[in-house]
């Protein structure tokens, strides 16, 4: 039986076989994610069910002018106009990066006489204990400009003294006077009463109406002021640089003539409407590796498989994360950057280790690699744009594991001879090793620092990794995914049938989101079922309105509840799933049965005679979008598979340069089988299949690889 490929090598086999993939009048819905070191996009035809990808360096500049580009390009590619575009998501890195580089909004702060110096102070806790000469982050704000007014307020909500009107506006005037382009307020129990938050950001509008302000109360209506001011100042820092992004966003994209705005890929794992991205930036510091979690478990659930380890490795950094029954571990609080930032995120652990990963020798002489990287420009040694440094892309250039000659189905052409030479002068020699020994060694580290990133998202919270698919993607998942499943003793990868893109992917496949959270201190037992009651009432009547304003019918929607719990005397606490409806006694009791259960889970004990507390009611808010359904492919019998071309490749001490079949990875049918070792390219990604090792395509095309023995 003989095999058609498809007819473009970005385009994705239709499943129903020989039909034209041109568009004609039918929608396309489009998904972009922007990465460190290329811009990732995917088109799927509501019409026939196939997808187009497509994959550009990303301008790091301003990051819309690499999405417009690639956008014009991937819609030429598949045949469609930009007015063909019914829905547009976007996973991006602006947030993220503005953070990482310090270059945020000059912002100014009100908060509670005594309380300015708290962003320095923050919880005296030191993240590295024997670090003589650790230094703290510096504070997004400056003293000068985080400034105290008269009001207090107490634990049970009461005024123990009224805001001094007077003050307010004098600090507003002197922040104005300063030149601020954002206003963060945040008062001891503002979650508690918000009144007085409000009436400052009514005097800050009346004062300085063009300058935006954000409140704690509104931004992170829970307790602990410092996780709740670090989080409202984030966003306040954030706000003007995301708000001009994606005003220029929108803007270009309705100037190409796509009639549908941006919906925006956030930290949850669900989208948002630009406004509100807009009004909560610091909701989009994850949105590019949620993205990727999102989209490996719309591929996990077609093929059936619930438990899975997400493994996103790309040009700048490798992001894990484990999913459980079809749901992704989600964290409340996240450090990035050294800032804490307290929203619902997929609980996703990101290192420095991607292609694009610098091999460097320390004062001690030991090998390292990352997390500094060269990203797209100037890029590996390989790839002559002006590269010095040796990278793990160059060393799988150097071993035979990258095409020496091109990437991105020829787009991308590559010097191999500046990859050895950057390994031999700056690795290999000052190790006193072989350029084959050096590069080697440079896999063996970045995949040793992969498998322990894995091992922190299941081993150190309870889970055995060997009952988990990996899930392998980013550019270079499928080169690295064999080598670190084998060494966690991992059975199974799953490599989806384009890799390179599953986020963009990812941001087709998920709904639209948030999250609302309403902090109540009680002991379970003292608690009284109808003050929850109003309560939940009031979270999800808001939750309602949300979904009223972005337009979600009321058969799409749905609301889920959660709690989280404490034992007495715990400084932490973890979340709990919660029955809906009306709350009685029984509900208190079933509430302490979950947590008593969760806990044991999370931490291996738990002691069902102590008393719990409830410390924070969620309502997490769904509005179900339409999403790119994927068909599947008949499995067939198919002698052969067709050789692209052979060349020498080196497996390991043991085995040595050995000549292996490459092959055409667009060229496999569902059903076919190739044995390792073997290398199988394809335009957005490269799979490496070990000596001993099978994969099989199954009927979403996605490779099943068995793992088998090879690492030494």
């Amino acid at each position: 039986m003989s095999f058609q490929p498809p007819p473009h090598v970005h385009q994705l086999a239709d499943p129903r076989g020989g039909k034209d993939h041109k568009t004609g009048g039918a929608r396309v819905r489009l998904g972009v994610d922007v990465g460190g070191t290329f811009t990732d996009l995917s088109v799927f035809h509501e019409e026939t069910g196939s997808i187009t990808v497509y994959k550009t360096p990303t301008t790091a500049e301003d990051q819309s002018l690499g999405i417009i580009s690639g956008a014009r390009a991937i819609l030429e590619l598949c045949g469609a106009a930009p007015e063909q575009v019914g829905y547009f998501a976007h996973g991006t890195t602006v947030a993220t990066n503005s953070l990482l580089e310090a270059k945020m909004a000059k912002v100014g702060l009100i908060t509670t006489r005594g309380f300015r110096d708290l962003l320095e102070i923050r919880r005296q806790i030191r993240p590295t204990l024997y670090d003589l000469f650790f230094v703290k982050p510096e504070p997004p704000i400056t003293r000068d400009l985080r400034l105290e007014v008269t009001e207090r307020v107490g634990p049970a909500g009461e005024v123990l003294q009224p805001l001094d009107e007077q003050e307010a506006r004098s600090a507003i005037a002197q922040l104005v006077s300063a030149g601020v382009s954002a206003i963060a307020i945040c008062f001891l129990y503002s979650f508690l009463y918000p009144e007085h938050e409000e009436r400052v950001a009514a005097l800050a509008r009346q004062v300085a109406p063009e300058i935006p302000v954000w409140t704690s109360h509104q931004v992170l209506p829970e307790f602990r002021e410092f996780e709740r001011l670090s989080t409202t100042v984030a966003n306040a820092a954030l706000g003007p640089v995301m708000g001009r992004y994606l005003s220029n966003l929108r803007t270009r994209v309705a100037a190409e003539g796509v009639p549908v705005g941006p919906y925006i890929m956030q930290s949850n794992g669900g989208v948002m409407s630009v406004e509100v991205a807009t009004r909560r930036p610091a909701h989009t510091l994850m949105s590019g590796p949620a993205a990727g979690v999102i989209g490996a478990i719309h591929i996990g659930q077609l093929v059936g498989i619930q438990n899975l380890v997400t493994f996103d490795m790309g040009g700048t950094s490798t992001d894990v994360c484990l999913v459980e029954k079809g749901v992704a571990q989600v964290s409340m609080e996240k450090e990035i950057a050294g800032y804490p930032v307290r929203i619902p995120m997929v609980d996703v652990h990101s290192i420095g280790a991607g292609g694009g990963s610098v091999a460097w020798i320390d004062a001690g002489g030991r090998l390292k690699v990352g997390p500094r990287s060269m990203g797209a420009r100037p890029g590996p040694a390989a790839y002559a744009l002006g590269g010095d440094e040796p990278t793990v892309s160059d060393a799988n250039i150097v071993l035979g594991r990258l095409n020496p000659h091109y990437l991105l189905g020829g787009k991308m052409k590559l010097e191999p001879d500046r990859a050895w030479k950057t390994i031999e002068e700056k690795v290999a020699k000052p190790l006193g090793l072989g350029v084959v020994e050096a590069a080697e060694g440079i896999l063996t580290i970045v995949n040793s620092n992969m498998v322990l990133a894995t091992r922190v998202v299941s081993v150190e919270r309870g889970y055995d990794p060997r009952e988990f698919v990996l899930v392998a993607f980013g550019g270079a998942g499928p080169l690295h995914a064999t080598e670190v499943a084998a060494e966690l003793g991992v059975h199974q990868v799953l490599i989806p049938e384009a890799p390179g893109i599953v986020c963009a992917l990812g941001t087709l496949t998920t709904d639209l989101r948030t999250d609302y959270v309403h902090s109540i201190i009680v002991r379970t037992a003292q608690a009284r079922p109808a003050q929850f009651n109003a309560m939940w009432q009031e979270l999800e009547q808001r939750a309602n309105r949300w979904l009223d304003q972005e337009g979600v019918p009321a058969d799409r929607r749905l609301l889920e509840r959660s709690v989280d719990m404490r034992y007495v005397g715990q400084n932490y606490e973890i979340t709990v799933a919660a029955p809906g409806g009306e709350w009685d006694g029984a509900a208190m009791r079933e509430m302490e049965t979950r947590f008593h259960a969760r806990h044991q889970h999370v931490y291996g004990d738990s002691v069902p005679g102590e008393p719990t507390q409830i410390i924070n009611l969620r309502v997490t808010a769904y509005g179900f979008v339409p999403k790119a359904d994927l068909r599947r492919q008949d499995v067939a019998e198919i002698d052969g598979v067709e050789l692209l071309a052979e060349r020498r490749v080196y497996w390991g001490s043991r085995h040595g340069f050995v000549a292996t079949p490459v092959y055409n990875r667009a060229r496999l049918a569902a059903g076919q089988v190739v044995e390792g070792p073997a290398i199988l390219e394809q335009m957005d990604s490269t799979t490496v299949l070990g000596p001993g090792q099978t994969a099989r395509v199954d009927e979403y095309r996605n490779l099943r690889v068995e793992i088998k023995g090879w690492v030494e």
